[in-house]
């Protein structure tokens, strides 16, 4: 794959870090924003953008020949790219160039018109990019032209905060099910939810139409939960457990691991 980075690495350039697990899907997190947990809540919605981007996609083999590879680092950015156009359009600004671009994300021109080159010719040479265009253009390469449901598995704290988070809805991603194994938790409605027994995932799957799960559950439960959404016909999950999880080739998970973010950090603080 040309220009992707090595699979079985974590790589760490400035203030972020790249989490990659064996044969999947790399994971770009701002280590400062993963150490706060307010800025963790905030940065979820980006994270269901790449789950949606790599909904019934997957790098193996069979995609090879039938379609151009994009490095995923650059699939990853494209997030960045829509909040940035996004705030940009709300104040009113027509046009933006790769240089202002560029200064909001703390990137060069070059790399962020090679990563739009990817995906077609926008905007003209000296002139810019107009914002709107942009914007909407982006959001139909990463599956925002239309809303995913999702299921979470595990409503314990971390699985009460996600829920509880209103940023999701208005970017087209709808929480409509949540899951556990505790007796004293199923049952229970949280944040307009009412929790079902894990037993019930495969039907509700089917019935609402889901397309990501999130796992929010103990690293010892993690995998048998990441077995059972993959049973159950889930091919995108966001898992928070600190553990690589064994899926096959056609899922995609992305993995958040704050502990290995500031690891990382560290490194700065010597």
């Amino acid at each position: 794959m040309h220009g992707a980075i090595p699979l079985n690495r974590t790589v760490t350039t400035g203030l972020s870090a790249q989490i990659v697990y064996a044969g999947h899907h790399r994971l770009y997190v701002p280590i400062l924003d993963l150490c706060d947990t307010k800025h963790t809540l905030a940065l979820f919605t980006s994270r269901f953008v790449l789950s949606a981007a790599f909904v019934g996609k997957s790098n193996n083999s069979e995609n090879l020949n039938s379609e151009p590879i994009v490095p995923e680092v650059v699939i990853q950015r494209l997030p960045l790219y829509v909040r940035v156009l996004s705030q940009y359009s709300n104040s009113d600004r027509d046009v933006i160039s790769s240089e202002q671009l560029g200064e909001r994300l703390q990137m060069t021109p070059t790399q962020i018109r090679k990563d739009l080159s990817y995906f077609g010719r926008f905007g003209k040479q000296g002139h810019g990019y107009d914002v709107t265009i942009l914007e909407q253009k982006l959001r139909t390469i990463l599956g925002l032209d239309r809303a995913w449901n999702a299921a979470i598995i595990g409503m314990g704290r971390l699985g009460r905060a996600v829920v509880s988070y209103p940023g999701f809805a208005p970017e087209g991603f709808n929480i409509l099910a949540a899951f556990d194994t505790n007796e004293n938790i199923v049952g229970q409605n949280i944040s307009g939810l009412q929790v079902r027994s894990i037993s019930q995932l495969a039907t509700i799957v089917k019935k609402l139409d889901i397309k990501i799960g999130i796992v929010s559950v103990p690293i010892e439960h993690a995998q048998e939960v990441i077995d059972t959404l993959v049973k159950s016909g889930i091919q995108s999950i966001l898992n928070y457990a600190p553990l690589s999880p064994e899926v096959p080739a056609s899922v995609n998970v992305n993995s958040i691991d704050p502990v290995l973010s500031l690891q990382s950090m560290t490194y700065y603080m010597k």
